[in-house]
């Protein structure tokens, strides 16, 4: 049987089993903590760094921290939320997410934190790179200009075989995440449309399917992003 353990979100008690992500652990108390890499289900890997937290005093991904007894935790604080505003700003600026003919719009979990941090204009120059748009495969398109290489891609979307349709290419700057030639001839439907749903913003599209969802009844024009957790 799980040990129940208690544990503090910016002077909130909160319980839950020990061991548990902070990010899930603070969910299941209504505390909202922020991710765009999270697949609950899945082995975190704290890619975005949108849920860093303070935990007594120090700076953690709570998507990889366990929670344990006692422990006091600072999320809804200045320094963490200016932090956060700025990791979706230099997102904004290191690739061309041009949101109003965006296919995601209205359904992109970036879109929605810009939305939620206020975002108007970023504190960092635009780099503008031009970057490639991969149509090779028969049923999506892989827009690398729209990418934030948040791995969810490369850890949800395998084969039968436990293989990966998406891997990293390069390193540093030149780092990006591409779409296996091979396996991308032969995804089928249900694979192809897992994909488009798992990228958190348009980098992944289901050819053929674009606009489908009218505008004031996509995902973020219902509730804003986090409302479903706070309320």
């Amino acid at each position: 049987m799980s040990k129940l353990i208690k544990f503090n979100i910016d002077g909130q008690e909160c319980m839950a089993e020990e061991g548990r992500y902070i990010v899930d652990a603070a969910k299941d108390n209504g505390v909202y903590i922020p991710t765009l890499c999270n697949i609950p289900g899945l082995k975190p890997k704290g890619s975005c760094r949108m849920c860093t937290v303070k935990v007594n005093g120090r700076l953690m991904t709570s998507c990889t921290t366990p929670v344990s007894d006692g422990m006091e935790i600072e999320n809804h604080i200045e320094e963490i939320e200016n932090y956060r505003k700025m990791i979706v700003e230099l997102m904004f600026v290191s690739g061309n997410h041009f949101c109003p003919s965006c296919e995601k719009s209205g359904s992109c979990d970036l879109q929605a934190l810009a939305y939620r941090y206020q975002m108007m204009v970023p504190r960092f120059p635009y780099t503008f790179s031009q970057k490639d748009v991969d149509g090779s495969s028969p049923l999506i398109i892989k827009d690398q200009n729209r990418c934030i290489m948040c791995k969810r891609c490369i850890r949800a979307i395998i084969d039968n075989e436990g293989r990966s349709f998406f891997t990293f290419k390069n390193r540093g700057i030149k780092l990006e995440v591409i779409m296996d030639k091979e396996m991308g001839q032969r995804m089928n439907e249900a694979e192809a449309e897992k994909a488009m749903e798992i990228c958190p913003v348009g980098a992944i599209l289901k050819k053929e399917k674009g606009y489908d969802v009218p505008i004031g009844q996509r995902k973020f024009d219902m509730k804003p992003i986090g409302s479903e957790i706070e309320n």
